[in-house]
């Protein structure tokens, strides 16, 4: 059948209405990003020593829409914001970390551009300042998303996808910043990480079991813990090696490299000595976790010994303190603070006793969450 000049006009002008637009299908993705455990090595990156890490079932989600015009549309009702972004202009920042923002950009200097508008909603259950890298799976999960959305390969590679996420948090705003919590959204499991630029992820063949994560429901002091614990971790090992040029903290035994710690005077002292407790620590760790080996005991003997350490940092504070003793007391057989301190969230290591550490946690104050290893970041076409 022929169609006429009238049909045709008349054709065009039902495809324009909204109503036919509506009726087609828009396609959708959805797409997640795990938080993480930071099983040893808080403190450790700023001296280019070594961290181990494992993904969480706490996760951000994103619900993606296709749109027919050119605007990113992101709704975040869990803090109640909205953010337009027009596609048609170039990026341009208004105030630090707009991640949505650096993400396109990312995508674009991989020579990307989003071939659509998109309405997104993002939502989570990861503690949000509180040590469990919700900021980093944000963007992983939402370069995900990008990625696929214009069937990028870099996407389906997490190595990759772990650095593109760090260049638009980190490199982009000029913070600092290692990789561990892209890492771990993007690789998901159990992970150790070369702190070292250009950094280095490898996965740990182990599957763990029996972890609780406690809210203090206290906002987190970063910049400051981690300015003052970082100068004088610094300034110790800075004094250590002027009196020992041979001192090398990667290389120097723990023997050797305590006998130098003693020569300081206090704080540094105690600081040293601290730093290379828990440098030993994460190595042990890996020496197990590398294996396969999980044994329980042992595992959460270390966490507890880390925490101890983490406390002579000054990292720790009283809630996180009251927290971690309260799961001890309750018969977890490990628990420390995660992540960098100063409030924020701390875990418990409990094989086959999470409920009752759980209740431990709520009694002391805590907001308790009981949460398993998880996989790494997903996008999916609906």
């Amino acid at each position: 059948m022929t169609l006429t000049a009238k049909g045709d006009e008349a054709c065009a002008k039902m495809l324009a209405t909204e109503s036919f637009r509506e009726a087609m299908p828009m396609r959708r993705w959805q797409g997640r990003a795990p938080g993480r455990l930071c099983l040893f090595g808080e403190h450790q990156d700023y001296l280019g020593l070594p961290v181990i890490a494992v993904a969480i079932n706490l996760f951000i989600h994103m619900d993606v829409s296709e749109r027919d015009d050119r605007l990113l549309f992101v709704r975040m009702p869990d803090i109640g914001e909205t953010e337009t972004i027009d596609l048609d202009r170039p990026i341009v920042y208004e105030r630090p970390r707009q991640y949505l923002r650096s993400g396109v950009k990312v995508l674009r200097d991989l020579g990307y551009e989003l071939p659509h508008g998109l309405t997104v909603t993002v939502q989570g259950d990861i503690p949000v300042n509180a040590g469990t890298a919700s900021s980093s799976a944000f963007v992983v999960a939402w370069l995900k998303l990008l990625l696929t959305v214009c069937d990028a390969p870099e996407g389906d590679n997490p190595e990759t996808l772990a650095r593109l996420a760090h260049k638009a948090e980190v490199v982009e705003f000029g913070e600092p910043g290692g990789m561990m919590d892209h890492f771990a959204a993007a690789f998901g499991g159990a992970i150790f990480v070369d702190t070292q630029p250009p950094f280095r992820c490898e996965r740990l063949p182990v599957s763990l079991d029996g972890f609780v994560l406690g809210d203090t429901l206290e906002r987190k002091q970063t910049l400051e813990v981690l300015r003052q614990a970082k100068e004088q971790a610094l300034e110790a090992f800075r004094q250590i090696k002027a009196r020992h040029p041979d001192f090398d903290l990667h290389l120097t035994p723990t023997e050797q490299a305590m006998a130098y710690a003693e020569e300081l005077p206090e704080p540094l002292k105690s600081k040293a000595i601290a730093h290379i407790h828990d440098r030993d620590l994460c190595r042990r760790a890996y020496e197990m976790l590398r294996q396969g080996r999980g044994e329980a005991e042992q595992l959460g003997a270390m966490l507890t010994e880390h925490h101890r350490w983490l406390q002579v940092l000054g990292v720790s504070t009283p809630k996180l303190d009251a927290l971690v003793d309260a799961a001890l007391q309750a018969g977890a057989l490990g628990a420390k603070l995660n992540g960098s301190g100063g409030g924020g969230c701390m875990f418990a290591f409990a094989p086959n006793r999470q409920k009752e550490i759980a209740e431990a946690i709520e009694r002391a104050g805590g907001k308790a969450f009981i949460v398993a290893m998880a996989e790494g970041a997903t996008a999916t076409l609906k």
